[in-house]
């Protein structure tokens, strides 16, 4: 409770605050690579409804990357603009409008040489979609699925994994330094195949695969290094 009257006074003072914040230079490439290893990159549209949603400034970089046993890992990022607040947000708050109910949400952290370590968060969904059987004289059906999402905030001199924390890191440098850092939110996800394909995965494999794919996802975009334990 205090934390969040803490960031309503920091918020309240900003907007107080005569002077313009100067903009930071962005810590990421805003450009995916086209192969990860043996996974590779295909674009994906970003929806008239999430660009109306979001400010005029934010800008995006979104890829599906596939491997040779069919497998799919989404990523994206958004980079914000001037406005954080109408660019950058907690993905819990976005799931459920896509069919997605989190279920939990817990802290990890993936190593990465010779950086030291990436922490994010992870959330595991649960939500419902229409599936088509490889099998052509099966009908479409409805059926649930579980789905993983990892994401971290990186900025223009820090990274953390933590929506709170990168909110105060903001007020901070508006108020002390006049500068917006200009946030960028990264998001890796993939769902959970098994008993969807012969050879699915099951929770814990998905989260394996994500996981050993962002040590070699991150240097080809992200220019910020996480550091040793940092978050």
């Amino acid at each position: 409770m205090l934390a969040v009257a803490a960031i309503a006074l920091g918020l309240a003072v900003v907007f107080l605050f005569p002077r313009k914040p100067g903009v930071g230079t962005a810590g990421i490439r805003l450009e995916l690579p086209a192969r990860v290893g043996d996974w590779e990159g295909v674009d994906v549209e970003v929806t008239a409804r999430e660009r109306e949603a979001l400010a005029k400034d934010t800008e995006f970089a979104r890829k599906v990357y596939r491997n040779t046993f069919g497998d799919e890992i989404y990523v994206s990022i958004v980079l914000s603009g001037q406005d954080m607040s109408t660019s950058i947000h907690r993905p819990e708050r976005c799931l459920p409008a896509q069919g997605l109910n989190v279920v939990n949400s817990a802290r990890v952290s993936v190593p990465l040489v010779p950086a030291g370590a990436l922490e994010m968060t992870k959330l595991s969904n649960e939500g419902e979609g229409t599936f088509k059987s490889a099998d052509a004289s099966q009908a479409p059906r409805r059926v649930k699925f579980r789905n993983l999402n990892y994401y971290w905030f990186v900025g223009s001199h820090d990274v953390t994994a933590d929506h709170l924390k990168r909110t105060m890191l903001d007020v901070r440098d508006r108020l002390l330094y006049g500068q917006n850092q200009r946030w960028a939110y990264v998001t890796v996800a993939a769902t959970v195949t098994e008993g969807f394909s012969k050879y699915g995965r099951s929770e814990a494999a998905t989260a394996k695969m994500v996981e050993d794919f962002i040590p070699r996802l991150w240097p080809n975009f992200q220019l910020v290094n996480p550091g040793p334990g940092k978050s």
